[in-house]
């Protein structure tokens, strides 16, 4: 349990009544879980023109205070998204409640009766910033795997954050589920999001999304266990075998369809057998598109509109439109930048050629490896997880996209009928 010094008594407040709701979720019928997420998705249909209010606000002061193209994508709400928003959270309603379901199961020698079931954490905390679509992405999930959670938006999207969350809990209070079951703490300040890393035994799990900066942060300074969502500095690689068409329309969909998210590609990586038959034709597609072009020597040579790459651009994640290009002499060499500069997230190679393909799916180490895909379908909605918390870069309880079973645990329960141990 965190030490009472070191957390608010408004704070202790919130997450006592977060750890009462969680007790709450944990126990009702998926049909119960269901029935709120309904309501939460009308809620925030019927709720469209006040949100995109709250949002303005949001985008003004943003714009005003300097945030990037990038982040101001990600703050953006329009009516689309905000359709796609309420539909991704009916789409929950159509999986399978993981709570409950049993993973492994055995009948011991002696007649006992073992079985481990998945079940809530309890009380997630999630610190993420300009991105108020996590605000009901991680309240649904959490929802549905009966977890309660408490979220700290951060103060870009403070305006969009408040109405959704004021929108959730007034359509979980309508079918009969405990308000605090989802909470904000933005009025708390950077100060509660330092107090919600130190609130071990209040909260369960630990759930950072935003800048690498913000992941480092609360990786390194937390005292509640931490599940690690990553920046992703994503690289495509291009083979002599790759098909040209193929390697321009897949390279432009994942740097141009949506430059901002961290499954957007950062780095091209092209054997140099390759090099001069794909090159002019790649990069004229993403400059046609406003891409810059940021190439090590050899690219520069055959695409005279690249600017000269730094050593800086191989490990940034730039969320615009840039992208870094380089010609290496293999594949073992562009494994080898990728181990370098990598942020584990997501890979993919444009390739003809089973043995590179295998070769690339075997030895680099990301949470998502592809061959011949668009980067951009590193996401839970792809994957047919309805919504996303995020993705996981660890190796430790979840990787990739997270959903609905990411945000259990599991015990094991024991039926007996008198056995003893000899």
């Amino acid at each position: 349990m965190a030490v009472a010094s070191e957390l608010s008594p408004a704070l202790i407040s919130k997450l006592t009544a977060s750890k009462a709701a969680s007790i709450s979720l944990a126990t009702l019928t998926t049909s119960q879980k269901n029935g709120a997420l309904l309501a939460i998705a009308d809620a925030i249909d019927a709720s469209v023109p006040e949100i995109l209010v709250a949002n303005a606000h949001d985008l003004e002061a943003g714009t005003a205070n300097g945030l990037t193209v990038g982040l101001l994508d990600r703050l953006t709400f329009d009516a689309t998204r905000l359709a796609n928003l309420s539909e991704a959270v009916r789409d929950l309603v159509k999986l399978t409640d993981p709570v409950g379901q049993v993973v492994h199961g055995m009948d011991m020698p002696n007649g006992v009766h073992l079985a481990q079931v998945r079940v809530p954490f309890g009380v997630i905390g999630a610190i993420y910033e300009a991105r108020p679509n996590v605000t009901v992405d991680i309240a649904a999930l959490a929802l549905k795997s009966g977890n309660a959670v408490v979220l700290r938006g951060g103060s870009a999207a403070e305006n969009s954050n408040r109405i959704l969350v004021d929108i959730i809990q007034g359509a979980l209070v309508a079918t009969g589920l405990p308000a605090e079951a989802v909470q904000t703490i933005d009025e708390l300040g950077r100060e509660g999001a330092r107090q919600l890393m130190a609130a071990r035994g209040y909260v369960d799990v630990l759930i950072p999304r935003g800048s690498a900066s913000l992941i480092n942060t609360v990786v390194l300074e937390s005292k509640v266990p931490v599940i690690e969502t990553g920046a992703g500095v994503v690289h495509i690689v291009l083979d002599e075998s790759a098909n040209l068409e193929w390697a321009i329309d897949i390279v432009h969909n994942s740097k141009v369809q949506r430059p901002s998210v961290c499954n957007a590609l950062e780095t091209i990586l092209v054997l140099e057998s390759a090099a001069q038959r794909l090159l002019p034709f790649v990069l004229e597609k993403l400059v046609t598109s406003g891409v810059t072009i940021h190439g090590d020597e050899r690219t520069r040579e055959i695409f005279s509109r690249a600017v000269a790459v730094t050593e800086e651009d191989w490990g940034t994640e730039h969320m615009s439109l840039d992208v870094s290009v380089r010609v290496v002499a293999s594949l073992e060499e562009a494994i080898e930048h990728i181990r370098t500069y990598s942020t584990h997230h997501t890979e993919s190679i444009i390739t003809n050629d089973v043995g590179n393909a295998e070769m690339f799916l075997a030895q680099v180490d990301s949470a998502v490896v592809m061959v011949n895909a668009s980067t951009r379908f590193t996401d839970g909605g792809e994957f047919g997880f309805g919504a996303e918390v995020g993705i996981s870069t660890q190796k430790l309880h979840a990787r990739g996209p997270m959903g609905l079973a990411e945000l259990t645990s599991t015990k094991w329960l024991v039926r007996g009928s008198g056995q003893i141990r000899g």
